[in-house]
């Protein structure tokens, strides 16, 4: 559906009797993350010229995030995703910590032991190029280079004490990229998080697959997905100790339309337990990014990334709250106009990186009179 200028933005939806109270999460205007409340108001801000993309919130109230691409980096040309650091703002946007890497990209998981994952793009082995089947080179890349995706463990101190290399454990005859996609790279991981005993769950968007690596000895211990079940996915994460969220983007879906959906799946037989979609289907879709977060109360906080819209809803697939970014952007690379959001997360009111804090709406009371008209 094209988007008129008057088309309603900011706060949609709220039906308190089943929303999850809480502050939701997002970035927009490439230098700046928000935190707004469940009627819409903005409550807090952090700003920063490294540039704000993909932010969460720490225990101890820091945002730690991925900074904008590097403009001085050559062989990123048609690239998503790619970042120039990941760093922390605490509550007052100071930067209180930073690693710098141009070829890191999508995400980046904390451990428990305070370390970082990052993933990153490194060029494969010359010899190994030919071998990977799948994708179309255009007319200006080079067939005999492609990007791999790695992921490094980095200390506090930038201290690099992990590294993986998926091309290390790919089979090229079974690893396949998609027709539709370049040759630039081969599997573009779009996403890393924690299994319950300690795993990397990772998704590659260009295999339509997703894959549970052991970080200790680097083998993949399961593989899942076909095309049709799962197309082009983001954000998969364990939402509870037996089951997985996938945000799954349905582009170039092998068995024809192309649709967005959100899917709950076993985590051992990758049956799929839940799933919301829309009704038809092709009129909930995203061509990149997208999130899906399981709520304290079960219900599942939902970002469709390209209209910078992002709603909760129950099990039983009611809509209770509802959101789209009020904040424009023109961005040439992308095609104009935009409103994107990548991912957006909700904390609840007891959640500790928002203890004691100030999140009086009356704070931003000229970014409210702008974006909030319940303001």
């Amino acid at each position: 559906m094209a988007r008129s200028e008057h088309h309603p933005n900011g706060l949609i939806h709220y039906n308190p009797q089943l929303a999850y109270r809480g502050y939701t999460l997002f970035s927009a205007n490439g230098h700046n993350a928000y935190l707004i409340d469940m009627e819409g108001r903005y409550v807090h801000k952090w700003t920063c010229d490294l540039g704000i993309t993909n932010p969460t919130l720490l225990p101890n109230g820091s945002l730690i995030t991925l900074a904008m691409p590097s403009e001085n980096v050559e062989g990123q040309r048609g690239l998503n995703g790619q970042s120039a650091a990941c760093y922390e703002l605490d509550w007052d946007s100071h930067i209180t910590w930073r690693y710098e890497d141009p070829w890191i990209h999508h995400d980046y998981q904390r451990l428990p032991n305070g370390n970082t994952l990052l993933v990153k793009w490194m060029d494969l082995p010359k010899s190994l190029v030919s071998k990977v089947k799948g994708g179309y080179n255009a007319e200006d890349d080079d067939p005999k280079s492609m990007l791999g995706d790695a992921v490094i463990e980095v200390t506090p101190d930038g201290e690099i004490v992990k590294e993986w290399k998926s091309w290390q454990h790919f089979n090229p005859k079974t690893e396949v990229a998609g027709p539709f996609y370049h040759r630039k790279e081969w599997s573009h991981c779009n996403s890393i998080s924690l299994a319950p005993n300690g795993d990397w769950l990772m998704s590659f968007r260009k295999l339509d697959t997703i894959m549970q690596i052991n970080p200790k000895s680097g083998k993949i211990r399961w593989k899942w997905g076909d095309g049709i079940t799962i197309a082009s996915q983001h954000d998969v994460k364990y939402a509870t100790e037996n089951t997985i969220t996938i945000f799954d983007n349905g582009c170039f879906r092998k068995d024809g339309m192309q649709y967005s959906r959100v899917l709950e799946v076993d985590a051992k037989t990758r049956e799929v337990l839940w799933e919301y979609a829309d009704d038809p289907p092709f009129s909930f879709f995203t061509l990149m990014g997208g999130s899906a977060d399981v709520l304290p109360n079960n219900n599942v906080l939902i970002c469709e990334t390209s209209k910078g819209q992002f709603f909760e809803v129950t099990r039983d697939r009611k809509v209770v709250w509802e959101y789209i970014n009020p904040m424009f952007i023109n961005n040439p690379r992308l095609g104009g106009r935009m409103n994107m959001v990548f991912r957006a997360h909700r904390y609840g009111p007891n959640y500790p990186g928002l203890r004691d804090r100030d999140l009086d709406p009356k704070r931003l009371a000229n970014l409210n009179r702008l974006y909030c008209a319940r303001f």
